[in-house]
């Protein structure tokens, strides 16, 4: 399906005007620095707006400019980031400022393809910051606006199905002479009016054209994947104390899932293995150290994008061994005062506050 001529002016009139009236006040477009524009879209990456604000504000305090991040610790990055999940983004941030740092003399390119080439940019991720830092034509596709384009056309097949048609729409009705207002526009009508449950049709500028509205399928469009059930894991997780009264933590690998962070050692219940049993084999692996397993602490189950798990936490006693870090980049004793300066994932907080309600 393809779009008349007539319809893209109207489109673009229409949404601008929609927008003008109605368009968000966030922190980000208060502002055309790149690299601040460039922060809010990392962080909007699968993240809510509401969720995303305080942590904005917090990182420009503390890393004002690219140079700053770029010579920040790993491990501040990480700590300043703590809570917002999907940790790679943090990662990527580092490396990527560091790049622009080294390659583009501190300024945010303003090239498409150098920018597609920095850690953690795909192509939507560039055209939100190319078109609101520097007011360049290129279109995105995220969430609401695939959700948008799949009304208005009235997609037959689930988006991800369709994202090179989906793309051209969007290249389409871009508007080549206010691409940063509308890029923004047409994310707020997404998140505003076009919401993916009760969507307000009667408030939306593009109500005449919707071929969902005018078909009365905006409740089936998008349609939807059948998805798989998620796998749920269940997880021993040991709190080693000392006689020192320090715990034991260890230092994920920088690669993959919650790299770089640190966690309480354990690891997955085994076929006919009791959560005990799998603690203390565990840590006999991990650390290759004794421990006797106590009282439970705490259980949490927390969800991620493709898996669950279900973390068993329990008390355990330093028995004999020297610590070593088998399976982590790096292990240390802490006291449950100093456990606050190492960044966690969110899943571990919990214990760290029922280890401090319970001290």
């Amino acid at each position: 399906m393809s779009l008349p001529s007539f319809d893209v002016f109207y489109l673009r009139r229409s949404l601008l005007g929609w927008y003008a009236q109605n368009g968000r006040n966030l922190p980000w477009r208060d502002s055309a620095d790149p690299y601040q524009i460039w922060i809010s879209e990392i962080m909007l990456q699968q993240t809510q707006v509401k969720t995303v604000i305080p942590y904005y504000q917090r990182w420009l305090e503390t890393f004002p400019t690219v140079t700053d991040l770029a010579q920040a610790d790993l491990q501040t990055v990480l700590k300043v980031w703590q809570g917002l999940g999907y940790y790679a983004r943090a990662r990527n941030l580092h490396a990527c400022a560091q790049q622009i740092v080294e390659q583009y003399n501190g300024v945010f390119p303003n090239q498409l393809e150098a920018v597609l080439s920095l850690p953690g940019i795909g192509r939507t991720t560039a055209g939100g910051i190319l078109s609101a830092a520097y007011n360049l034509p290129i279109s995105i596709l995220d969430g609401n606006v695939k959700r948008v384009l799949a009304r208005l056309i009235a997609l037959s097949v689930p988006p991800k199905k369709a994202l090179k048609s989906l793309w051209e729409w969007s290249d389409t009705v871009l508007d080549p002479d206010h691409p940063r207002e509308f890029n923004q526009a047409i994310m707020d009508l997404g998140a505003m009016v076009c919401t993916p449950k009760a969507p307000n049709c009667s408030e939306c500028p593009w109500q005449l054209y919707c071929q969902a509205y005018l078909s009365n399928l905006q409740s089936q469009i998008p349609m939807g994947e059948t998805a798989a059930p998620l796998p749920h894991k269940i997880i021993g997780v040991a709190v080693i104390w000392n006689e020192q009264k320090q715990i034991l933590i260890d230092k994920r690998p920088a690669k993959g899932l919650l790299g770089g962070l640190w966690e309480f050692p354990g690891g997955k219940v085994e076929r006919g293995e009791t959560l005990e049993e799998c603690i203390k084999r565990e840590i006999q692996e991990e650390l290759a150290i004794e421990i006797e397993v106590q009282e439970h602490l705490i259980t949490i189950d927390h969800a991620y994008t493709h898996f669950k798990v279900t973390l068993n936490v329990y008390h355990c006693r330093y028995l004999s061994g020297e610590p070593q870090p088998l399976e982590c980049d790096e292990i240390r004793w802490v006291t449950l005062d100093e456990i606050e300066q190492f960044p966690f994932p969110k899943a571990n907080e919990k214990i760290i506050t029922a280890l401090k309600n319970n001290s």
